[in-house]
């Protein structure tokens, strides 16, 4: 017999939780009319589908000053600070960072650790102390409902394979597996890439929230980048898009680690800019990179000559982009913001020659507004995606008829 259409209404009512759940994650507290006009439910409803939800202790609901007589004011609704929270990761070649992230994208309490080797046994292990040091410092009532992680590497999305990571030296490390294993309690891990949970923070809560069209290019000792299209995620058939660290500027020039020539991170990464300015490859690190920025600020050679270099080089690899994606916005981050802070009259110079004029016009370059904590947050979005769904599902006992 075929299978039956028919929706059942406790169905539709755990729908309708979950997009009042994701409204008030992705926007904030919201009055109850905000809700109604956002959601196209009736009041009634709205109401009903609130009170579920503060019933479970994911959001809170308040009056706004004035009292229940001043105009019969619209209820507000906002994310519950000891409520449901992910842990958020990000794993760089030198620190660990890890954060309690709640509804609402309010990061509660972050630890940092400095690690000198970062090989998959120690990143698993510092991870599950952070879990148990960031849920000691939680309300007694926060409950840690799923694991976001964000890797510098190409991630196989499905299972949270880290298919290859060169900076950390990684190469197919499932890394999903060891932590769903570790952590234990059927807790939900996501593992995604750096540049590409950058993308997904900076449109969904920074510089780029109010745009459809987005290219985020993000450098420090490598180069990658995420691709929002339509207002969505660009992930590719095996989620490895994004690669724009590895498009290539000139066939002719330095050899990459990914086994081509003349890729754009050969031109605009960290080590590119550290070579440029003279510095030994054994000098190499970030108090190296910060050397290198001062003194270009500063008008001083040979760095003022490299900063140039990798300027010109970032203005050509912005056109590219540019051409192939005609994004409303370009946003660029880490040690690339401070290069296009320092050089920006170059870089965009740059972007005019080489940029198609009826796309560029169109394309701001912008810089973070969640600075270097893009990935982080990113993570713990990665992480909600999936986590919100599942609490309403999963919670259906509290739910009534409706």
């Amino acid at each position: 017999m075929p299978r039956s259409t028919v929706v059942r209404p406790d169905e539709i009512r755990r729908h309708n939780l979950s997009q009042v759940l994701q409204q008030v994650h992705r926007r904030g507290a919201l009055t109850r009319a905000e809700l109604t006009a956002s959601l196209g439910l009736n009041r009634s409803t709205i109401g009903d589908l609130v009170g579920d939800l503060v019933r479970r202790g994911m959001v809170d609901e308040r009056v706004p000053g004035g009292g229940e007589k001043a105009g019969r004011p619209s209820h507000v609704v906002a994310p519950r600070s000891d409520g449901p929270y992910v842990l958020a990761v990000e794993v760089e070649v030198e620190r660990i960072v890890s954060a309690a992230v709640g509804l609402g994208g309010r990061v509660h309490v972050r630890h940092e650790t400095v690690v000198a080797e970062p090989s998959p046994a120690a990143v698993v292990a510092q991870i599950a102390r952070d879990a148990a040091r960031l849920a000691a410092q939680m309300p007694a009532s926060a409950t840690l409902v799923g694991v976001g992680v964000s890797v510098p590497g190409t991630i196989q999305r499905a299972d949270g394979l880290v298919v290859h990571a060169p900076n950390l030296r990684w190469r197919n490390v499932p890394l999903g597996a060891k932590l769903r294993s570790r952590l234990g309690d059927g807790l939900d891990v996501r593992i995604g890439n750096n540049a590409n949970l950058g993308a997904l923070a900076e449109h969904q809560r920074g510089a780029a929230r109010q745009l459809r069209d987005v290219v985020y290019i993000v450098g420090s000792v490598g180069v990658g980048g995420g691709v929002i299209v339509d207002g969505a995620e660009v992930y590719g058939a095996g989620g490895y898009a994004g690669e724009i660290g590895h498009i290539m500027l000139s066939p002719d020039g330095p050899e990459c680690h990914c086994g081509s020539n003349g890729c754009v991170e050969t031109y605009i990464g960290e080590h590119a800019l550290l070579a440029e300015a003279g510095i030994e490859a054994d000098a190499f690190g970030p108090a190296a990179v910060a050397a290198v920025l001062a003194d270009a600020e500063a008008g001083r050679q040979p760095a003022a000559g490299a900063v140039a270099t990798v300027a010109t080089g970032l203005g050509r690899t912005l056109a590219i982009l540019i051409n192939v994606f005609n994004p409303e916005a370009i946003v660029v981050g880490d040690t690339l913001a401070e290069i296009l802070r320092i050089e920006r009259e170059r870089i965009e110079r740059e972007v005019a020659r080489r940029a198609m004029a009826e796309a560029r016009g169109a394309a701001a370059l912008l810089t973070p507004a969640l600075g270097r904590d893009a990935s982080l947050i990113g993570a713990s979005e990665l992480a909600f995606q999936y986590a919100l769904t599942a609490l309403i599902a999963r919670d259906r006992a509290h739910s009534s008829p409706g």
